[in-house]
């Protein structure tokens, strides 16, 4: 029996099979790349109807595969942090928001208002930071900014609900996972936070929020033009969707207290399944689902800064990763914040952007490249410090460590820990195979850890250069966002 499971990232649409043990059935991967739409004020947002045509047409794609003829469950798994206002008549009438739109910057002192200037409850009640990464403030942007938009606005649901939406023509509830990412969730009680709703958007807002579940209410029943064209999927159960983090965390084999799952992809993220009295200042808890609480952080950097570096700034297409492994750690004098996208975890500086400190006429590209690989796992360093304990495995996996053995090693050296390099490369629809399994069949996560591909050894001379390099950094940081 197979598993269809749709992954929605950053930079990608994918549909994709795998086995009933969770295996990825070979050739099955049909996929679409796309950015993000993107300008200098800080707006980053997609059009939910061009990532639905995407997503559709991979799943025509793969439905063509051999294996698809017997797909038993369909799930998602979409970049967290993501909403988009529903009109009457059931269509997409803002952009799909997301966790990189920088544009309700301006808005978070107005919130900080309507907390009485103390945002340390609200933080422990929802998991997430007053932020432009998060609903209030990106809603508090769009109605101030387009107010026509904003007024159309019916229902707030997500982008796995929006697709669900127009595939069965009735109206989804949100995933407690992705709810989880919003800043409005109650995520102890595992509802909205109806005190905090309406202080923050009113009680007009509050009434536009859409049920909640967990992942695995599933809906059936396609309608009739959608039938017709994935008859295979017709009758078939489509799980609601997971955040992505959440999906990669379980992928990785990182489902409880012994592992942080740590994943660079287009951004970064260190992730650790566990309940915490208090959530630490600068990090975040999210859910996987309703009996797994999720406490990490997030960091818009990650592959992004890599391809900035190499593809804009150097122009360079060929991979320099080995003339990086032949030089020393923090040999270059440069000190970089790699916070071209904003900043989330740890700082959550709403106006935080990229710098360099310390060019000079004789600084190379090798010299800029490794200096931001090097910054990025240094700003990861900070929240690892947060999650570490004496026998807690780092799980390291994503796109991006994999094409790069340097910046994996660099990790190890910024952490002072060995990474399990694995050799999954597809951990978060890994993740989501394993939930619909746990579901379906009983299956206990715990038995799905996936195979390292080798475990990387922190170097003595590297930690020392990089402590060294990160209390620059910390400096750096201070003089700029103290």
């Amino acid at each position: 029996m197979t598993l269809l499971i749709i992954d929605l990232g950053s930079s990608s649409v994918r549909a994709l099979l795998y086995d009933d043990s969770a295996r990825l059935i070979d050739g099955s991967i049909r996929s679409r790349r796309y950015d993000f739409d993107t300008d200098r004020a800080g707006k980053a947002t997609v059009d939910a109807l061009a990532l639905q045509s995407l997503a559709e047409s991979c799943l025509d794609e793969v439905l063509r595969h051999p294996a698809a003829a017997a797909i038993r469950a369909v799930g998602m798994a979409t970049f967290a942090g993501n909403w988009l206002g529903i009109d009457a008549a059931g269509a997409a009438c803002t952009p799909v928001m997301t966790y990189a739109d920088a544009m309700g910057s301006s808005e978070i002192p107005t919130l900080l208002d309507k907390l009485d200037g103390d945002a340390d409850a609200y933080h422990q009640a929802t998991g997430c930071m007053l932020h432009p990464a998060y609903l209030p403030a990106q809603y508090l942007s769009l109605r101030r900014n387009q107010p026509q938009a904003a007024a159309r606005v019916q229902r707030i649901n997500d982008l796995g609900g929006y697709l669900y939406r127009q595939w069965f023509a009735r109206e989804m509830p949100m995933s407690l996972s992705i709810a989880s990412w919003s800043g409005l969730l109650d995520t102890e009680n595992k509802d909205w936070h109806w005190d905090y709703a309406p202080t923050l958007l009113g009680n007009a807002f509050a009434g536009k929020l859409p049920p909640i579940a967990d992942f695995d209410m599933v809906c059936q029943g396609l309608r009739g033009d959608y039938a017709r064209r994935w008859s295979q999927l017709r009758d078939l159960p489509f799980f609601l969707a997971l955040g992505d983090g959440a999906a990669a965390n379980i992928g990785s084999g990182a489902v409880d207290a012994r592992r942080i799952a740590l994943t660079i992809g287009t951004t970064s993220a260190l992730r650790v399944v566990k309940r915490v009295e208090r959530i630490p200042r600068g990090l975040w808890r999210y859910l996987v689902c309703g009996d797994m609480p999720l406490v990490g952080g997030a960091a818009s950097e990650g592959g992004n800064i890599y391809q900035w570096v190499m593809e804009d700034l150097l122009r360079q297409s060929d991979s320099l990763d080995e003339a990086l492994a032949r030089r020393p750690a923090d040999c270059h004098g440069l000190t970089v914040l790699p916070l071209l996208a904003g900043e989330r975890s740890p700082g959550w500086q709403p106006n935080a952007t990229g710098a360099i400190h310390g060019l000079r006429r004789h600084t190379s590209r090798l010299d800029i490249l490794q200096a931001h690989l090097e910054a990025v796992a240094l700003r990861l360093s900070l929240i690892f410090d947060h999650l570490k304990s004496e026998d807690a495995e780092v799980m390291a996996g994503g796109g991006a460590l994999q094409s790069s053995a340097v910046w994996s090693q660099m990790l190890a050296n910024a952490f002072d820990t060995p990474l399990h390099l694995l050799a999954e490369t597809e951990v978060t629809a890994r993740g989501v195979a394993l939930m619909l399994l746990r579901s379906l069949d009983g299956r206990k996560l715990a038995d799905g850890k996936p195979q390292a591909n080798r475990i990387i050894m922190p170097e003595p001379a590297g930690v020392v250069a990089l402590q060294a390099a990160r209390q620059r950094q910390i400096e750096l940081y201070r003089r700029l966002y103290a």
